[in-house]
């Protein structure tokens, strides 16, 4: 058995795992080895748990002013900003994405922290006027305590941060939990917040499957919060289990995401941005706009081009300076994805290009080539679940009415966008669609001031602006009667 290596982050110190298990991690672009990484146990999941409890109970964290914490992030930021190619690249190997993806993420990790740096201590509370002069009535936000977090392998240090930032401008302390697959930018993520000076046991990392770790941190009684983005499956799991110890819950569990293109469109932005909308990172992102739902008038050109744009578009590896896109994450993943397009043309899609996965100078990695699916229905599998891979379904629609019925007929909603040159359209349809995020004549920007998040299936709660602060604060209403009296509803007798 290969020696346990020191990559547990637990109260403070780097920890082999107590049952010597490990877990080696290749590069899903060539297989090549990324490095070995500990597989923690049950004991160690139960160590890290009582270590964030033993930290926030201290007070040394929290009791922290929020402006000072605020200052943390964004020196947290300015660290990130310095490693940011040891990092990028890093996350590279473990996802097998562009380097140049991989680069964009950590710039916006970096915005991330220093966001909520910012605006950590903007919340005072507020007065509530109580109609008595002697009473000093407020409501303040406390930290909700100990947080468990469950990341995905997509964007592994970014939906990290989405949670780690907000949780330590608030004051918690965490367990962090990434994807097993995707370990490497979590662990540098616990050496900068350990050398910039985080109190011991504040920040914990366990790495491992979700069974064995993952699991704890939805049912353990010292969690008092669990954030997981990921699957749908996984997400109801987590749920059920949390409801149990009547815990906190956010979640994000992807969705299947409607880009509508209306006939006045700006056609090359519009046709432009469908490709990157469907095969942005490999389409491994939870709002790719994977369902294309296009006017009738346009649909048959606009296809051909996309299908011409697809079929042009060049796989490689992350250091493959003339690759547009990656792999998918594991041999597992792309056996899915497969099953997935197979299922969509056995149920009447036309396989238009793709469908494969690519040429013999792929055969060391996990590649599936930018696939479209034309002449869908809604009830076809293809357009209902969540492939999560390179794979994009044409619906098309005659009315507006027809257009926003399309785009919510699904258990999901997480994102969409809407193509129009008319402002009236782009105003009804966009307030029309049952998503947390749509887009008006663009696709994938966010903003980490703006509220994340979905509607339905997606999940619930927000990540980012200021509600993404708010999900890890409790409420708390305190009464103060600075004249007190004898309230005389009870009165003596005899």
């Amino acid at each position: 058995m290969t020696e346990s290596p020191a990559t547990l982050f637990i109260d403070g110190a780097w920890v082999p795992s107590s049952t010597g298990e490990t877990r080696t991690i290749t590069c899903p672009a060539d297989g090549s080895e990324v490095g070995v990484v500990s597989e923690a146990g049950a004991e160690d999941v139960e160590r890290a748990i009582l270590a964030a409890r033993a930290a926030f109970e201290r007070g040394e964290w929290s009791g922290t002013p929020a402006a000072q914490r605020g200052d943390f992030l964004l020196r947290v930021a300015d660290r990130l900003a310095e490693r940011k190619d040891e990092f990028a690249r890093a996350e590279a190997q473990d996802t097998g994405k562009r380097l140049v993806e991989a680069e964009g993420d950590m710039d916006d990790i970096a915005s991330c922290f220093r966001y909520f740096g910012k605006i950590a201590d903007q919340d005072p509370g507020r007065l509530v006027d109580a109609g008595d002069a002697a009473v000093i009535s407020r409501v303040v936000r406390e930290p909700v305590g100990v947080c468990g977090m469950i990341t995905p392998w997509n964007f592994p240090l970014l939906q990290a941060a989405w949670k780690i930032a907000p949780a330590l401008a608030a004051g918690n302390a965490f367990v962090l939990k990434p994807a097993e697959l995707t370990p490497h930018t979590t662990m540098l993520m616990m050496e900068v917040l350990d050398e910039l000076g985080l109190p011991k046991g504040v920040a914990n990392l366990v790495l491992g499957d979700g069974g064995t770790v993952g699991a704890p941190l939805s049912s353990h009684p010292e969690i008092d919060l669990v954030s997981f983005t990921g699957g749908l499956v996984t997400g109801r799991k987590i749920a059920e289990s949390a409801a149990k110890g009547i815990k906190k819950v956010a979640l994000e569990l992807g969705g299947k995401n409607p880009n509508v293109v209306f006939a006045d469109a700006d056609y090359e932005a519009a046709l432009d941005n469908a490709l990157n909308a469907g095969f942005l990172d490999s389409g491994l992102v939870c709002s790719a706009g994977t369902r294309l739902i296009i006017h009738e008038s346009i649909a048959e050109r606009f296809v051909d081009d996309l299908v011409a744009r697809a079929e042009g578009i060049v796989m490689g590896g992350p250091f493959d300076e003339s690759a547009e896109t990656g792999p998918l994450i594991s041999k597992a993943h792309r056996e899915k994805v497969t099953d997935y397009v197979k299922r969509g043309v056995e149920a009447g899609a036309r396989l238009r290009t793709g469908g494969h996965w690519g040429g013999p100078e792929h055969e060391k990695g996990f590649f599936y080539a930018p696939t479209v699916l034309d002449r869908c229905t809604r009830d076809n599998p293809a357009v209902i679940e969540e492939g999560f891979g390179p794979v994009i379904t044409v619906e098309t629609f005659s009315t507006e009415q027809e257009a926003i019925e399309i785009a919510n007929h699904t258990e999901y909603g997480l994102a969409g966008a809407v193509w129009t040159s008319d402002a009236g359209t782009a105003n009804r349809v966009s307030r029309a669609l049952r998503h947390g995020t749509i887009w008006i004549n663009d696709y994938h920007p966010y903003l980490p001031q703006a509220e994340w998040g979905g509607f339905k299936m997606s999940g619930f709660g927000r990540e980012l602006g200021p509600t993404g602060l708010e999900e890890y604060t409790e409420a708390k209403h305190i009464y103060q009667n600075t004249e007190p009296a004898v309230s005389g509803w009870f009165p003596r007798k005899g």
